[in-house]
């Protein structure tokens, strides 16, 4: 897909591709379920999705990039998770129907299966982070995705899988939060079909 402009276009290019993908998802067979929002919004006339840096003072993986998102609540949907923790970290809340769609389940070393779930954020939509979980908030171009450089990936001794990077300015981004941002890139933008499962965390990731 060429970057389209329009936002409703936008929206229907990004809603059709989402559709026609085989979501791939995962037996929690024990482990933790969570789910992330992929949040597309219109920047200055560019699209994007949100990214954030969480707080440092986070007792888990503090200070890193990452996806609003969390744990799932007694009885609630990966969807209904996704939209309650975007309004809890970015005061941003979605209806269920800005939902555009939801890709593969990807399972993290800590023990976690993730679902990834794509909304609609809107132009410029206003928003109050909360300090507690979220250092800042950052507009992730669809050109940045797009980079020729990236994704780019790395072999290391402790997995015969290779460790994926993104990247947003002069920052590297690696996997659950590139794995699902690389699959965005994929399917949504480009509607090409490609799993990232196979793709390793970094080792400092693991815990």
């Amino acid at each position: 897909m060429s970057v389209v402009s329009d936002p409703s276009q936008l929206m229907s290019a990004l809603r059709s591709n989402l559709a026609v993908h085989e979501r791939l998802g995962v037996d929690l067979n024990g482990l933790r379920h969570a789910a992330v929002a992929v949040v597309v919004t219109h920047e200055a006339n560019e699209p994007g999705i949100l990214l954030t840096k969480r707080s440092s003072s986070l007792r888990s993986h503090g200070g890193q990039w990452a996806l609003p998102g969390g744990r799932l609540d007694d009885g609630e949907t990966p969807v209904q998770a996704a939209l309650r923790e975007l309004e809890e970290e970015l005061g941003l809340a979605v209806p269920e129907e800005q939902v555009l769609g939801v890709l593969d389940d990807y399972v993290t070393r800590s023990g976690y299966c993730i679902t990834p779930v794509v909304v609609w954020g809107g132009q410029s939509p206003a928003m109050t982070p909360n300090p507690a979980e979220v250092h800042s908030v950052h507009h992730v171009a669809f050109s940045e995705l797009q980079r020729p450089d990236a994704p780019t990936f790395v072999s290391i001794p402790e997995s015969d899988r290779p460790v994926v990077q993104m990247f947003f300015n002069t920052s590297t981004i690696h996997a659950p939060t590139a794995a699902v941002m690389l699959q965005f890139r994929r399917v949504a933008i480009e509607g090409v079909c490609e799993r990232v499962a196979g793709y390793e965390q970094p080792v400092f990731a693991w815990k």
